[in-house]
């Protein structure tokens, strides 16, 4: 279990909380509230919280919005042959419910904190895949996160994925899964990865993702 320090911010002002994260799950307790999801713009109450103690809060479908939450979150970096931990500085905007559905915004900024170095994100795709992409894109080669979203086993589904925590690792299937070179091939190891993971989470298995790899390349 990992804990991060945060912050929540919304209508009613701001206050210091943490997120803690168990590898599947994130959980945040606001005003003596419990939040918990498997991805950040997705934060529920429990079934079992008193209607006035949500009086405070937007839900959307249940939801948690029209707020901001931010947090830091420690990351493994491996810097010029030294492995060192970082920091991602995380900056959620949920807006508000939109009549037709969804939100009318929903913003992510991601900036990593190594070795007196600061590399941000643009805040312009609203997936941790592509901010973290981004910020790998502007790092020296010999540097890289040392985590899922880097993985030589990692990849998404083309169905689609959520915000953040949706890879599919195939370490079980290593040597059928590097066999693959287009989406019409994926298929064939779809339905069989290991499990779903975070893409900041590091196992023993990982190996450093090489270009053209895979569904995702």
């Amino acid at each position: 279990m990992d804990r991060y320090p945060a912050k929540y911010t919304d209508a009613h002002g701001s206050e210091d909380t943490s997120i803690s994260n168990d590898g599947q799950m994130l959980r945040m307790t606001i005003r003596d509230v419990e939040f918990a999801a498997t991805d950040f713009d997705s934060l529920e109450p429990s079934e079992d919280t008193d209607a006035d103690q949500l009086r405070s809060f937007k839900l959307h479908h249940g939801e948690l919005c029209s707020c901001r939450i931010e947090c830091e979150m420690p990351i493994p970096i491996h810097d010029s042959g030294e492995d060192r931990t970082g920091t991602l500085a995380i900056d959620l905007q949920l807006g508000d419910p939109k009549p037709n559905g969804g939100l009318d915004r929903e913003q992510l900024l991601v900036v990593l904190k190594y070795n007196e170095r600061r590399v941000a994100s643009s805040g312009k795709s609203g997936w941790f895949e592509d901010e973290l992409i981004e910020i790998q894109n502007q790092l020296p080669n010999s540097v890289y996160m040392r985590a899922c979203i880097n993985c030589l086993y990692s990849d998404y589904s083309p169905y689609g994925h959520g915000l953040f925590g949706y890879m599919m690792c195939f370490r079980n299937l290593k040597e059928e899964y590097l066999k693959v070179t287009s989406k019409a091939e994926f298929w064939s190891v779809h339905d069989r990865y290991d499990r779903l993971v975070q893409e900041t989470f590091l196992c023993p298995d990982f190996k450093r993702r090489l270009p053209d790899t895979g569904y995702r390349g």
